[in-house]
């Protein structure tokens, strides 16, 4: 059963009878359901958890402004410091593991140890340039020489599927995350990081994790999940659950 937690507009599922011990913050246009193999697990163990509904998606109602995982980690911090009064492990999914980083490096006493799962981190190298149609639209529309219907049309069919299915205010959410990097958060992270990704992962490369662990001055490990693709907590919840008790053993 859904629980609210903050302000009363943060929803999440707990798992197990015993105090909160871990969190989990899944990926864009996800919610927190991803985590229930995972944290059924940990609850079989004695470990109890959370599975967050980020704002915007599930049950918990968009944010009133835009911003990236740093505005969504300030909305979070609260709810966290609620759940107990010892540091939690964070799990972070994608979108969900660029909040956490945020977290452990704003919040560090309420973080006692990160797992980041396919999270872009760091920009990835550059893609192929857009195609001039689309560059040509852009820069029309910019002079006001083409509508926002004509310009609206180009980014349907330009734009990444997360892009064309974002609407309005979560729209502005999705740009303002693409535009930020966390070089500097994760520089001051001190809470050990375990690192797990998909082998297959198309979506964020192996090679953000290996940019990202560069960055980090604590204590931190890379898993390779193999034939495992983006969607780490659903295809391979078991690996995921071990990492987790690792922390906790």
């Amino acid at each position: 059963m859904l629980r609210a937690y903050g302000d009363g507009n943060l929803y999440g599922e707990p798992y197990g009878e015993a105090p909160i011990r871990v969190v989990f913050l899944h990926g864009w246009a996800r919610r927190g359901q991803d985590f229930a193999a995972s944290a059924t697990q940990l609850a079989s163990r004695g470990v109890g958890s959370v599975a967050l509904d980020l704002p915007g998606f599930g049950a918990s109602p968009l944010p009133t402004v835009a911003g990236g995982a740093r505005l969504y980690a300030q909305l979070l911090a609260p709810a966290l410091s609620e759940m107990g009064s010892e540091p939690l492990v964070l799990v972070g999914h994608s979108f969900g593991g660029c909040i956490a980083a945020v977290l452990a490096a704003n919040e560090p006493q309420s973080v006692a140890a990160l797992v980041l799962v396919g999270a872009p981190l760091v920009h990835s190298a550059p893609s192929a340039t857009p195609p001039w149609r689309y560059r040509a639209t852009r820069y029309l529309h910019a002079k006001g020489l083409l509508s926002n219907s004509t310009m609206e049309a180009a980014r349907q069919r330009y734009g990444s599927s997360d892009y064309r299915n974002a609407h309005g205010l979560l729209r502005d959410i999705l740009v303002a995350r693409v535009n930020e990097s966390y070089e500097d958060e994760l520089s001051r992270v001190r809470a050990p990081v375990a690192l797990v990704w998909g082998e297959r992962d198309l979506d964020v490369p192996e090679s953000v994790a290996t940019r990202a662990g560069a960055l980090l001055h604590s204590p931190h490990t890379f898993t390779s999940v193999a034939g495992v693709g983006h969607l780490v907590p659903t295809e391979a919840p078991n690996e995921l659950a071990s990492t987790i008790l690792e922390f906790l053993s």
